[in-house]
């Protein structure tokens, strides 16, 4: 489990004003002492995430933020950050110590978590130093719908509690999705297109293709991985037909070409943007790149920070697909890590990654945030599938969404009816 890729863990933030115990609750929780404590109020400034494993919870990412009732300016600028943390957390553990009345700061992170649909648990810590929970106890739940769970990150007493807390309170769905196995029976044949990444560690495969593969396998289904250049001669040694043939958006072109057409075909990208985000709203956003024109403002945005490599797909490959489907130069960004620029209304388009690296709810946060400035937003997989001219074919495995593009498409008059 502590190889769990960070993105497919359950992203659990702990918010609590200065000097709460929000750090030792962390330790308390983990068994570690991997977080900071310190007497000194306002000792966590930036959000801190840590990779970790709670049994019986299994694989999850910890984020310790500052203080929510930080003071001055840059206490503010902490405050927002901590705010902002919400976008990625599936979970919200608002800590209060033991004796506290409940003010605005916690009455504000609860109405956030309701407006984002964040599950909420509440806790009341440090009752080692004070016993009189039961009047707090009622005020939390008057004031913010919640019984508290009682915990002394010092003893450890009710850390079961809030243990089980948390697994009843995890949203349903946070580690139940399937990267393609509702695509398969058990039996079926996916063989995988695997370019050998620049950028991968020698001996590696990257890790969409890694998850990929196991979901196969975890579906009782059989797998097939074949480099760029085996495909034709692999398919043609099998008896039976594959059910699905998964390719690298870059070798899109060479598996539509060596791909029988009575034989699905789909991309990583394609298949992790709807395990990660909303496929419907990212094809929605490809045919925005018809209307783009030069001197158009393009962001391209990437959920990690890579090592860049000659000819590397966000930095070089799709901006020259574009300027060449455009006819003329293009005004490109490039985001990496956290976020979004603050002017992202002055985009025609946003381009994101296959967002392996982060959860889900990340992903919807993003495509929310692209939404609400009014910015179309597609994926990379699905952006060249289309620059490519093959997306109807490469959403084979999905008919809804293909007929979806299509309907667009008439409506634009750019299906012929012959």
């Amino acid at each position: 489990m502590l190889n769990t890729p960070q993105g497919s863990r359950l992203h659990i933030a702990i918010f609590g004003r200065r000097n709460a115990g929000k750090s030792s609750l962390i330790n308390a929780l983990t068994n570690q002492d991997i977080a900071l404590v310190s007497a000194v109020p306002g000792t966590t400034t930036d959000p801190v995430y840590k990779a970790m494993e709670i049994l019986p919870i299994g694989p999850v990412v910890l984020i310790d933020t500052a203080g929510i009732d930080d003071e001055g300016e840059l206490g503010a600028l902490r405050v927002k950050k901590a705010h902002a943390v919400l976008r990625k957390a599936d979970l919200v553990l608002l800590v209060m110590e033991v004796g506290e009345q409940i003010s605005q700061h916690e009455e504000r992170i609860a109405e956030l978590c309701r407006e984002k649909g964040v599950s909420l648990v509440g806790v009341l810590n440090k009752s080692d130093l004070n016993m009189a929970v039961e009047e707090q106890r009622k005020q939390y739940n008057e004031k913010l719908g919640l019984t508290p769970v009682v915990v002394s990150a010092v003893t450890g007493n009710g850390l079961l509690e809030l243990k089980l807390a948390i697994i009843a309170a995890a949203p349903v769905a946070w580690d139940d999705r399937t990267i393609m196995g509702d695509l398969l029976q058990p039996g079926d044949l996916a063989v995988l297109l695997v370019p050998i990444d620049k950028a991968a560690p020698k001996g590696r495969l990257i890790l969409p293709q890694v998850q990929t593969i196991r979901d196969i396998l975890d579906h009782h289904a059989l797998s097939l991985v074949v480099m760029e250049g085996e495909l034709k001669g692999a398919l043609a040694q099998i008896v039976s037909k594959p059910k699905i043939v998964i390719t690298d958006s870059q070798a899109f072109m060479y598996a539509a070409a060596e791909t029988p057409p009575n034989v699905l075909l789909t991309s990583f990208s394609i298949l992790f943007a709807r395990y990660k985000g909303d496929l419907a709203t990212l094809v929605r956003g490809a045919k925005v790149m018809d209307t783009l024109r030069p001197g158009d403002k393009v962001l391209l945005a990437e959920a990690c920070t890579h090592h860049r490599v000659e000819g590397d797909i966000g930095r070089e490959k799709i901006p020259a697909m574009l300027r060449q489907a455009v006819g003329g130069e293009l005004e490109f960004s490039w985001a990496s890590g956290q976020g979004f620029p603050e002017n992202l209304a002055e985009y025609k388009l946003v381009i994101h990654c296959g967002g392996c690296m982060i959860n889900r709810r990340e992903m919807l946060a993003r495509i929310a945030q692209a939404q609400e400035a009014g910015v179309p937003i597609v994926n990379y997989g699905v952006a060249i599938a289309h620059l490519k001219g093959i997306l109807p074919r490469a959403l084979s495995p999905f008919p809804e969404l293909r007929q979806l593009l299509e309907e667009k498409n008439e409506k634009k008059g750019l299906i012929s009816h012959e």
